[in-house]
């Protein structure tokens, strides 16, 4: 039996997507990018193939991400996509569908989650099971979601920041705000252009952000070279950058993700922010990764904050623990439609 695929979670996310299987760990990571032909409408490329189209196409080609602020914007091209990921896993002699656990923001309305299940389940699955993408997170970031104490995530994504207070395997407290990945990228494109009347690509925006991006300054400085259009004179130039700068860029989004754990702090129970106090947050996602961003949570709110082993992954891998013990979760944490 081991050569069939029973059981697939995904992290349907704004920026990339991951597929977990069982006993096989992470077999898909891809960027959430699909290009269409538009004189036909056929698909032409899904993932990394079709991110590398992103602002070179011509006009009969288009480039889409599905999925705007952690939920599905285009239903069609989520379910090309969700149907291309069930086809490249599930091996083509298998001919019974999967169980897919697929992970939505906690803020999601149930309009947005009857589109994920609709999708998800047209694309090729048995049963799709929806869980709240914080509980994923701090499952996959290790944290004992079972016991009494309270524990803090923070899951940076590319649409979505979603903080919850866990206990007893629920969340206690949660919000949802749609400024993540995304928003970091703008916003480093318009300083850019502010400041150097330079026009750049969203993928040389988040190339900047990942060499160099830091939520406090970085000493010693990092640089890196940048190429964008002129907008005076409409050439190609290219500058240079100092992590700096970009921590100055960062500053309003990374100000409305410190707000919004603030007040989520405001309004925990007494005896969970004791907890929290005790044993600090949590940040995951692939947000969690820019630079200093643990340290600037800590000094602007005065908890504790460390980053979850590989951030990137922990809503995947959770996910894959989730599955792997199905019948003790589908009480808890699980909405099955």
């Amino acid at each position: 039996m081991g050569l069939f695929i029973s059981k697939i979670g995904i992290d349907l996310g704004t920026k990339n997507s991951l597929v977990f299987v069982p006993k096989k760990g992470i077999v898909l990571n891809e960027p959430t990018v699909v290009a269409v032909s538009l004189a036909d409408n056929t698909i032409l490329a899904v993932g990394e193939a079709a991110k590398e189209m992103t602002g070179r196409t011509p006009d009969t080609i288009r480039v889409y991400r599905p999925m705007k602020d952690g939920v599905i914007s285009d239903y069609r091209v989520t379910l090309a996509m969700l149907r291309y990921f069930l086809k490249k896993v599930v091996p083509r002699y298998q001919f019974f569908k999967p169980e897919v656990l697929i992970s939505v923001p906690a803020g999601i309305t149930s309009t947005e989650r009857r589109a994920v299940i609709e999708a998800t389940t047209k694309a090729g699955s048995r049963a799709v099971y929806v869980a709240k993408e914080p509980i994923l997170a701090a499952i996959g970031a290790e944290i004992p979601i079972n016991s009494t104490s309270g524990h803090m995530i923070v899951d940076i994504g590319g649409g979505t920041t979603e903080v919850a207070v866990i206990s007893l395997g629920g969340i206690v407290a949660s919000s949802s705000l749609r400024v993540a990945g995304d928003k970091m990228d703008q916003a480093i494109s318009e300083y850019v252009k502010r400041k150097y009347n330079l026009a750049i690509g969203e993928n040389m925006a988040e190339e900047i952000k990942i060499k160099i991006g830091c939520a406090l300054p970085l000493k010693p400085e990092l640089t890196c070279e940048v190429r964008g259009r002129d907008l005076a004179q409409g050439l190609p130039k290219n500058i240079k950058l100092v992590s700096t700068e970009i921590a100055q860029a960062l500053q309003e989004p990374l100000q409305e993700i410190v707000m919004v754990i603030k007040s989520l702090l405001r309004e925990t129970p007494p005896e969970l922010s004791a907890d929290i106090m005790d044993k600090g947050m949590i940040i995951s996602g692939g947000g969690a990764l820019l630079k200093n961003l643990d340290q600037l949570i800590s000094q602007t709110t005065g908890v504790p904050c460390f980053l979850a082993g590989d951030p990137l992954t922990c809503v995947a891998r959770g996910a894959g623990a989730v599955l792997d013990n199905l019948e003790v979760y589908k009480r808890s944490i699980m909405v099955k439609r």
